[in-house]
């Protein structure tokens, strides 16, 4: 691989997924896997086996079923972090890496570990030795390796490319580098420790600062040869650096940076922060960089009379070349399956033939409601349809009296799913302050589930007054259980109850 090249790592699946709300089921991770393939990513960081069974399940699927980018495991220096992650990147065969990685500042060795800096050395000589019997492909990271002292940071980095690292990162775990002294960091290892030129140097940065894409940009212009991140920037805290914003930059500012160039195929930007905002329930910001709904608007008279005479007037990039612009070609209720199979295709989705059929009769619903059915229409359409969350009770009816002077009420009919008998319907009727609270509270009655509401989004998945309204919710079922849900009508209570009932059944279903 060139000098030049810029490996593109992506964490989306496993450090954006640890931002609160972001959580995604396989199905979920599998879709935007093969969409990050689609991207032209390099690496993709499937996830951290060992922390649970269905974490482990989804890096072995993506592992077998994603071609194309190599498929990272996390692991901590702990031996049964390590074969946890080698079994389950054991598909992706020579695509596979392990990616270890321990605590090294002093903040961390005294509070964190209570180690001296010896033993945390022979910890990750031996985490790198294990993975190494494992996988030829190792990647170390010295955590919080922006607040280590730089000596030490020398000689972990040496001890770690000695023991057969492959790649080195390091990263600003808690967002604190400037990028001044995030550059300097690498450029001060990389002239130092021993072996530092024949490996490949990671950087890996939070932008609690706000400075994660200045911070990892500031690491290419100091040897840096991979930048890790994630889709939109989500993950812990204030999130990860933007890949979007990072390929971008690297793209149109040559003038800095010189031909340090990306693989990431950028006509593909859009569709992918589309799915992963749509699969983890996290919008994008209307302000955002790149994929916001306003990046590329223009409302003050000036600014549009300088794009009418030419575009790079007050545009720096091409919204097209990274996927904006008309594509759409709305389908309506007379359109069939095969014109309705043709444009999921094209929207990249790879459905089996059950899958087409149930999203078919959805869409004859829907279309009944509305005079056009556009591409956001159908990928929420796909998101209901294949659902990996049981059903163990269905919205059957829904009626609610509102307005002003009028205590709202709501009466709900729901379906339980029989286990090994028939199914049963019950119904019943309450109040509350509002047409949402009153349908909940119904809800809650009914299934003898008791949910508090954290945190309520709603949105319109695409244009006209009669747009599929999507509901997010996220709620605390007690011990721990804090659940999200989606639901989708053209009537936002429906779209409410839907999505309240998701969260419901995920509820049944943690309990077994």
């Amino acid at each position: 691989m060139s000098q030049d090249r810029i490996i593109i790592y992506d964490t989306t699946l496993r450090d954006g997924e640890q931002c609160p709300g972001a959580s995604m089921n396989q199905r979920e991770k599998m879709e935007v896997a093969h969409q990050l393939a689609r991207l032209g990513v390099d690496v993709i960081e499937a996830g951290f086996p060992v922390i649970s069974r269905g974490d482990f399940e989804a890096v072995r699927a993506i592992a077998r079923e994603v071609r194309g980018p190599m498929i990272s495991g996390l692991a901590r220096c702990v031996p049964k972090d390590i074969e946890a992650a080698a079994r389950a990147i054991q598909p992706a065969g020579k695509r596979g890496r392990i990616h270890v990685f321990l605590g090294t500042s002093k903040i961390h060795r005294q509070y964190k570990f209570g180690k001296a800096q010896d033993e945390i050395l022979r910890l990750a000589v031996q985490g790198v030795r294990l993975a190494r019997k494992h996988c030829p492909n190792v990647q170390f990271s010295p955590e919080d390796g922006s607040r280590t002292e730089w000596d030490f940071l020398v000689r972990i980095v040496e001890a770690a490319i000695s023991a057969g690292a492959t790649t080195i990162n390091i990263p600003d775990t808690v967002g604190y580098a400037t990028p001044k002294e995030y550059g300097a960091m690498f450029a001060h290892v990389l002239a130092n420790a021993r072996g530092a030129r024949n490996v490949v140097f990671s950087a890996h940065c939070h932008n609690d600062l706000g400075l994660a894409v200045a911070n990892s940009l500031s690491g290419v212009q100091n040897g840096v040869r991979q930048v890790e991140g994630t889709i939109n920037g989500i993950g812990e805290r204030a999130g990860n650096a933007a890949l979007e914003e990072v390929s971008m930059a690297l793209r149109t500012r040559r003038d800095v940076y010189g031909p340090a160039d990306t693989g990431v195929k950028v006509s593909e930007i859009m569709r992918t922060s589309r799915l992963v905002a749509r699969m983890c329930g996290f919008v994008v910001q209307r302000n955002k960089a790149i994929v916001g709904d306003n990046a590329f608007a223009h409302s003050a008279g000036i600014h549009q009379d300088g794009i009418l005479k030419k575009r790079e007037t007050y545009e720096i990039m091409d919204p097209q070349e990274i996927g904006w612009g008309v594509t759409e070609l709305p389908l309506t209720k007379h359109s069939g399956r095969h014109a309705l199979a043709l444009r999921l295709k094209h929207l990249g989705y790879r459905l089996a033939e059950r899958n087409l059929e149930a999203i078919f009769a959805r869409f004859k619903a829907l279309g009944d409601k509305k005079k056009f059915v556009y591409d956001d229409d159908l990928a929420t359409l796909v998101d209901a349809a294949a659902s990996d969350v049981v059903e163990v009770w269905s919205l059957d009816y829904l009626s609610v009296t509102s307005g002003s002077g009028v205590v709202p009420t709501a009466t709900v009919r729901l379906t339980r799913a029989g286990s090994g008998r028939a199914s049963t319907t019950h119904k019943d009727a309450g109040t509350g302050d509002g047409p949402v609270e009153a349908a909940l509270r119904t809800i809650d009655r009914i299934t003898g589930r008791q949910g508090k509401l954290l945190d309520y989004q709603l949105r319109a998945v695409s244009a006209g007054k009669d747009a599929i309204g999507e509901v997010t919710i996220k709620a605390d079922f007690g011990k721990g259980q804090v659940l999200t849900g989606k639901g989708a009508s053209t009537d936002i209570i429906e779209a409410s109850a839907r999505a309240y009932l998701n969260a419901v059944n995920r509820s049944f279903a943690r309990a077994k």
